[in-house]
């Protein structure tokens, strides 16, 4: 799919993977609309966009507002006629990642950033899709959400599985409409993310990872395919297979 003047929206668009990504898009024509709750970062990444002539908007929200989310859609439909691309990036994980140590606080602020603000955003932009008869959303999930474990964490696991999980039914409601859904499920990705581990791993170790570009390219090879071709779930996992028993048990103790 050709990506000149497509109108995207990417949630968690001031770092790790949702930067990379938006970088990515931008660099292929797409006007890339940035959402996220940290001005200054998505200032950064505007900045690194319009260096090499791309286009990006920045739009300051929380997307487990569905009212800002509702704003921010109208603003761009009023602006272009039409959303292309909707990329749910958006999430974050709780410091406590079993049952009885992690908060009622940490449990929602999960659910809301990974999977209600993903719900927001997504009901937001269907129907001018349907409108157009045509769209791509793509949901990024994780490993976590395959295969739950201490390291990843009781409640982000659970919303990671839910994300696929949403995925799956767009697919069956929105079927011949015209609109794709794909989730990309990302292994461990060397991003900001990592350091809310009880046992952050080491420089070392984050080198075997995938990184955020190598997520990017991921996405962006799925967006690229004809409308008429869907990938509904992609994993993409680090080549190289770290020992995990060090950070598992500092995760179990957390």
């Amino acid at each position: 799919m050709e990506l000149n003047q497509r109108i995207c929206i990417i949630t968690g668009g001031g770092s790790g993977i949702g930067k990379a990504t938006a970088i990515a898009l931008a660099s292929e024509g797409a006007i890339v609309h940035l959402v996220g709750r940290t001005l200054s970062k998505l200032e950064s990444v505007k900045e690194i966009i319009e260096k090499t002539a791309g286009k990006s908007f920045i739009h300051n929200a929380d997307i487990s507002d569905e009212a800002a989310v509702n704003r921010i859609v109208a603003s761009i439909t009023d602006t272009y006629g039409k959303i292309d691309l909707l990329i749910n990036n958006a999430g974050h994980s709780s410091q406590h990642r079993r049952l009885l140590t992690t908060t009622h606080k940490e449990i929602q602020a999960v659910i809301d950033s990974n999977l209600i603000g993903t719900i927001n955003c997504t009901k937001a932009v269907v129907p001018h899709m349907v409108n157009m008869k045509e769209g791509t959303i793509i949901n990024v999930s994780s490993t976590a959400g395959v295969a739950p474990s201490p390291l990843g964490g009781m409640i982000y696991s659970a919303v990671k599985a839910a994300i696929i999980n949403f995925t799956g039914f767009l697919n069956k409601d929105l079927e011949n409409t015209g609109i794709r859904s794909s989730v990309v499920i990302p292994g461990e990705v060397d991003t900001p993310i990592l350091d809310n581990r009880p046992t952050p791993p080491s420089r070392e170790a984050r080198d075997t990872m995938v990184t955020p570009e190598d997520t990017a390219a991921a996405i962006l090879m799925v967006v690229k395919l004809p409308q008429r071709a869907n990938i509904p779930e992609l994993q993409i996992r680090p080549t190289h297979v770290r020992n995990l028993s060090a950070e598992i048990e500092g995760a179990t103790n957390g």
